[in-house]
């Protein structure tokens, strides 16, 4: 049978992970035979505040973002998408979060990257603000969220 966390959690209010409730559950003599993660992790991605959005000095359809992303200082952010503005709460992949993106070599697939510090056309971008596609929760890449 399978069961999902979500289920066993309206049941019992445990606030331990799928891995422990398994355990426990095998412990008390229901065999659990394992634990199957579904569907994208956040690892590494917090929610921002952009400070800040000015016109890419080399670039007309990218922005240079000042965001606030629970560090000491803002960090900034090269971002391509068209709805960015300064006041927003946004998706942001830190550096080192690994995402699945749809790949632009075979559509309907993805392809992992690991988000890195690196310049785009002459400017410092730390992280990656996040469309709902780049996240795995949607199929829009219109813009961020």
């Amino acid at each position: 049978m399978l069961v999902s966390a979500s289920w066993l959690s309206d049941l019992v209010d445990s606030g331990r992970s799928a891995d422990d409730v398994a355990h426990l559950l095998t412990m008390a003599g229901l065999e659990v035979e394992g634990v199957e993660r579904t569907g994208p992790t956040f690892e590494g991605v917090v929610v921002g505040r952009v400070l800040d959005a000015q016109p890419h000095p080399g670039a007309d359809r990218l922005r240079v973002c000042q965001v606030d992303v629970g560090a000491a200082e803002p960090v900034q952010i090269v971002c391509g998408a068209p709805n960015v503005a300064a006041g927003q709460t946004v998706p942001v992949a830190t550096v080192g979060t690994v995402l699945h993106l749809p790949s632009r070599e075979t559509p309907g697939e993805t392809a992992e990257i690991t988000i890195k510090k690196s310049k785009i056309r002459g400017e410092t971008s730390q992280g990656m603000i996040c469309a709902e596609d780049e996240l795995g929760i949607g199929t829009s890449h219109d813009g961020i969220l």
